[in-house]
């Protein structure tokens, strides 16, 4: 492995100092390199400034909860609804992660493995959905509290962490969907350092990497185009060489050590992959990138702390992610006791954001699944058994029993109300079964 990360000379060589940093957090640019200038960023903004509330108050409220938590852990998610939900159960943010939406969330209307076969507008198109459902969360909680009533205390616009892949293409690609996250809402988005048009999941075989430089270019596309919207967007840098054993290019000798100088069919290069590869490649991707995540292939601590004393021996500073993941067979590495230890001693490593990508997926899948096959047997009296489990969670914060008020009913009577000086005969809610039965 190499002992020192790849340098990059920024062009013009200005210190990063001459980027503006949020009042929120005036040392924000303290520990992120870029390789390009201030100049450049003013040569590309335009001249009218347009302001991204979202994906700006999600940064603000990331940055804080990474460094206030002793960890932020995040349940994938792939609906609107899913995220309310999530806020209401007490989460503070929400994970989108590509898999789910290439699986049954994408704007082509197609179902797709994990290996970016959908449409590039499909993760914007669903945060900016997830945000639309947290913000008529939040209209029907003001009201409620404007009106006196009993209600939820959530603050709902939680951060969005986006998941863009492999970029779906090169860095202007990279430019592009990274503005287009910002303008959905979104408050941090990684990349993983594979070949775009060969992307796998991180769980499946056939991974190709791209070299080492061509990464770094891509996280200071993201990064420059979360500077030239304005917004101090969260940029988390994903490696998958643990696992992969094919890399396009032997161009860049940093890679060097680690290929085998065998090529295939496709004339892609043999890789050795392994924890040095991943550690040596999160050592050149941690200048450019607020978090450091390395795909693995079982839940291992010893595994976790080898890649982050490697990291943070040299960037003491710098902040890690880890996936929990679904297609890790959980009870097969672990018991229970160690299972609820698992993510307090991946926090103390430096692991501050952790979170299970398609715990959507599967969440739906099951609970869908078992209410179908018991619907088919009990018929009504199952429907009835979830009903009761839904109205004895109202006791923890659920609210979705009431499932017209759940979406705004109440919300669009008053509009009807405001419009018609409250003379309206034709509100919903007042002579609902839900009014009368809940």
């Amino acid at each position: 492995m190499l002992d020192q990360p790849m340098n990059f000379p920024p062009s013009g060589g200005a210190p990063d100092d001459a980027f503006p940093a949020p009042e929120w957090a005036p040392d924000r640019w303290r520990n992120v390199a870029r390789t390009y200038t201030m100049a450049d960023v003013r040569r590309l903004s335009g001249s009218l400034p347009i302001h991204h509330t979202l994906a700006e108050n999600g940064a603000r409220k990331l940055w804080q909860l990474l460094h206030q938590e002793d960890f932020v852990p995040t349940l994938g998610t792939f609906t609107g609804n899913q995220a309310v939900q999530q806020i209401k159960a007490g989460l503070k943010a929400i994970y989108l992660s590509g898999w789910q939406v290439a699986a049954d969330a994408n704007t082509s209307g197609n179902m797709y493995p994990d290996q970016s076969l959908y449409p590039v507008d499909s993760v914007p198109s669903i945060v900016r959905r997830i945000n639309k459902a947290l913000q008529r969360a939040d209209q029907i909680q003001t009201m409620e509290r404007h009106d006196g009533q009993t209600t939820t205390d959530h603050d709902f616009f939680a951060p969005i962490i986006a998941d863009a892949e492999a970029g779906f293409g090169g860095p202007l690609n990279v430019f592009e969907l990274m503005k287009a996250m910002i303008e959905a809402g979104a408050a941090a988005v990684h990349f993983e350092d594979q070949l775009a048009s060969e992307k796998k999941c991180g769980h499946m075989g056939g991974k190709v990497l791209v070299p080492t430089s061509q990464f770094v270019r891509t996280l200071n596309a993201a990064r420059l185009a979360a500077d030239v919207m304005g917004v101090p967007s969260i940029i988390m840098a994903r490696t998958d060489a643990e696992a992969a054993r094919l890399i396009t290019s032997d161009v860049d000798e940093y890679d060097a050590p680690f290929i085998t100088g065998e090529r295939t069919a496709e004339g892609f290069f043999r890789l050795k992959g392994g924890f040095d590869c991943a550690i040596a490649r999160g050592l050149a991707y941690a200048p450019y990138a607020d978090l450091i995540w390395c795909e693995t292939s079982t839940p291992n601590l010893e595994d976790a702390k080898r890649f982050a004393e490697a990291i943070r021996k040299q960037y003491p500073d710098q902040m890690l992610a880890y996936n929990c993941s679904p297609s890790f067979n959980w009870a097969k590495h672990l018991d229970e006791a160690q299972m609820k230890l698992f993510q307090r001693e991946l926090g103390a490593m430096g692991y501050k954001y952790q979170f299970i990508t398609l715990a959507g997926f599967h969440n739906l899948s099951y609970t869908t699944f078992d209410l179908a096959r018991r619907y088919k047997t009990d018929g009504m009296a199952a429907y009835s058994q979830l009903q009761q489990a839904e109205f004895a969670a109202e006791k923890d914060g659920f609210t979705a029993t009431r499932h017209q008020r759940e979406v705004g009913t109440s919300y669009f009577d008053a509009v009807s109300m405001a419009v018609s000086s409250g003379q309206s005969a034709t509100t919903a809610m007042a002579d609902s079964t839900e009014k009368a039965q809940f």
